[in-house]
């Protein structure tokens, strides 16, 4: 009798307890990155990202599990995460945002109708792929962000460059201006390299080009593949300026210290510029 009841009170928990969240689980192999994970699973690479909390999509690491969400839900719609810290506050005031798990400057910028670097110079944050969970955010004012949307380009910097095309890649503001003489011609938002892998200062010239090139990172000891990558432009060892496809985070540092353009802005750069075109990488 005693075990027949318990046997029937484990059948009524099957049928009382509700449905965890149908995410599963998946092992990263060597040769994988997020973009090819992400599209196997049907999902955006943002998505998988957001998923797992990952900053940075350029890193992930062979044997890290990562968390696949259902493809199309967005992260609203899931359960907080259980190691989310128990004394944040989730509620925001007007003004300021205390940063949750998973979140990111870019995300939090869009949510709020700033920009990255509107958000960024509010808060004083010089690196903006660096926030953490239980940091309080001031968010800008309508006026103050609209003025810091649009960054005027920098002023041309100490170069000798006479009536030349060059470049000039301003890592505080996250943009690229291409220069004719004193005149600029393109200004961009780009992604530069993350505080773990900086992107390298000076002046340099466009030593090699590429219409495409596949880049294997696993070469020089990094965990990355990305294949048929766009107008590549070299400047110094294997520091270079790019079209990128893997990501819409511009704005935000997030290579592993090349220059990252919208496909776009990097064919036209490709097009406009040549060997020995000078580049100027500075804070």
């Amino acid at each position: 009798m005693r075990k027949w009841l318990t046997v029937t009170l484990f059948l009524l928990m099957l049928v009382v307890v509700p449905a965890v969240w149908a995410d599963t689980t998946y092992v990263v192999q060597p040769g994988d990155n997020l973009f090819r994970i992400a599209l196997r699973h049907g999902l955006t690479t943002a998505e998988l990202a957001a998923a797992n909390g990952i900053v940075n999509p350029n890193h992930i690491e062979v044997g890290q599990s990562l968390i696949i969400p259902e493809p199309g839900a967005s992260a609203s719609e899931k359960p907080a995460a259980n190691n989310t810290p128990a004394n944040v506050a989730t509620a925001e005031s007007a003004g300021s945002y205390v940063v949750q798990w998973g979140d990111t400057l870019f995300k939090i910028a869009v949510r709020h109708g700033v920009s990255t670097h509107a958000l960024a110079a509010a808060n004083g944050i010089r690196n903006p792929s660096f926030i953490f969970a239980g940091q309080r955010l001031t968010i800008p004012a309508a006026g103050e962000a609209a003025a810091s949307a649009a960054p005027a380009p920098p002023p041309p910097p100490t170069v000798n460059h006479g009536g030349e095309r060059w470049i000039d890649v301003n890592l505080t503001t996250q943009t690229l201006t291409a220069y004719e003489g004193d005149t600029p011609v393109l200004t961009t938002a780009i992604s530069s390299g993350t505080w773990s892998y900086p992107t390298v200062t000076g002046q340099f010239r466009i030593y090699l080009r590429y219409r495409n090139q596949d880049m294997n990172g696993y070469r020089l000891g990094y965990d990355y593949y990305l294949p048929n990558v766009p107008y590549v432009m070299y400047f110094y060892r294997d520091y270079a300026l790019h079209g990128t496809y893997w990501h819409n985070n511009f704005g935000t540092p997030m290579s592993h210290g090349c220059v990252n353009m919208r496909t776009a802005d990097a064919q036209w750069l490709y097009n406009w510029s040549s060997y020995g075109t000078l580049v100027n990488v500075h804070y």
